[in-house]
């Protein structure tokens, strides 16, 4: 893949990584950090759809463990993620971007239902397009959410951001033995049973043939290096 000819990409953010230095919530200095991030990659014409999590609020298998009914917890993390997806909008826009939120549950008075066709308008309009909701269905994640809109908004890329720069072979937060890999082939993932994104997601971009990048989100102007074609993080293809 030439990374160098991206004309569209998504995004998917974990719900986490609005925490920052909070516990539980939002952090409104990450807002601004990832707005800014956001800008400068729109600011080269390329198109913007972003998948974000509810790792802050709500985790639906979390919840399910502490007893709560399975469908009914993913639900919850599902409007989750509708409320860091109008906190994001709110950040853009505040930028100077235009973004507009679109969900696959129907919650009208903040946002727009998931279309298909009018989510590539926006797209081809150059609004950065926030997809809530995950698919609209329990017991998926946001990861295979993330993969689904990517396919179907015809995305050039799919860009994981997490708290380490790329794939390891165990996590590198509690292995110094863990090692790092530029590049790495869908199936050698899902046979190594790499956490980083969940399988269904990467079957999904493997029958697809859409490239992953996953990259370190705290690293300023990474995102806009990517785009660029540098060759930061992990691919995988």
């Amino acid at each position: 893949m030439n990374e160098k000819n991206i004309k569209r990409i998504l995004l998917k953010l974990s719900g986490e990584a609005l925490l920052g230095d909070q516990q539980f919530g939002v952090d409104p200095k990450v807002l601004v950090y990832l707005a800014k991030e956001i800008r400068s990659v729109a600011n080269k014409g390329i198109e913007i759809g972003i998948v974000i999590g509810a790792g802050n609020i709500f985790r639906g298998e979390g919840l399910a463990e502490s007893g709560i009914d399975r469908v009914t917890g993913d639900h919850m993390g599902m409007l989750g993620t509708i409320i860091n997806a109008l906190a994001i909008q709110d950040a853009l826009e505040r930028q100077g971007i235009v973004a507009r939120v679109m969900s696959a549950l129907k919650v009208n008075e903040v946002c727009e239902d998931y279309i298909r066709r009018r989510a590539i308008r926006h797209l081809e309009k150059g609004r950065v397009t926030i997809f809530a909701a995950g698919t609209g269905n329990p017991y998926f994640t946001t990861d295979s959410a993330a993969s689904l809109r990517a396919v179907e908004i015809e995305a050039d890329l799919l860009i994981k951001a997490t708290r380490v720069n790329g794939v390891f072979s165990e996590d590198p937060m509690l292995s110094k033995k863990a090692k790092h890999y530029k590049k790495i082939s869908y199936d050698d993932f899902i046979t190594m049973g790499l956490k980083v994104m969940d399988t269904t997601s990467i079957v999904m971009c493997k029958e697809n043939n859409l490239p992953v990048r996953v990259y370190d989100i705290s690293v300023k102007d990474a995102l806009l290096q990517i785009v660029e074609g540098n060759n930061i993080g992990t691919l995988i293809e």
